[in-house]
């Protein structure tokens, strides 16, 4: 007789897949606990490297940026999140350029994909770690991300 359709047979096999899960169940009671105490430890909390916190333009220590205005992080976001105002402007040696105006980053739209990232040429944005982004009001979320006086940094 098949032993599966047993009544002992059962009963062996019931007590045999209650043990593995109460295996499972005291390994993981012994394991080592990983938690993190949020609120109180907020000033040494670090994510891990490849955190999307939220997405910012790196400026350095003269107020300069890596944008050319060049659309392509605007064109690769999937849903809009990335709005670039640029002008054409003549340089001193009379050529024309195109100059960042406005770089507004829409957070509350944003997926987080790192499209954008990886479309622009330049490096230009990145995602940080801050992932404190919780507003009550939605207009706080729209950002511009260049900074008031800001230039494109100057090839060397």
């Amino acid at each position: 007789m098949n032993e599966d359709k047993t009544y002992i047979g059962g009963l062996l096999g019931g007590i045999k897949t209650l043990c593995i899960g109460l295996k499972t169940s005291m390994r993981e009671f012994f394991t080592p606990k990983i938690t993190e105490q949020y609120p109180e430890n907020r000033s040494e909390l670090k994510m891990f490297d490849r955190f999307r916190g939220s997405l910012i333009m790196p400026h350095n220590e003269n107020n300069e940026h890596r944008c050319v205005a060049c659309g392509l992080c605007q064109m690769a976001c999937p849903n809009g999140t990335i709005t670039v105002k640029s002008e054409m402007v003549e340089t001193e040696d009379g050529k024309k350029k195109r100059q960042l105006v406005s770089y507004e980053y829409n957070l509350g739209s944003c997926m987080f994909c790192q499209l954008c990232v990886r479309a622009c040429p330049h490096g230009a944005i990145t995602f940080d770690q801050s992932f404190e982004n919780a507003v009550f009001d939605r207009s706080k979320l729209i950002r511009k991300l260049n900074h008031e006086g800001s230039k494109v940094m100057e090839k060397k």
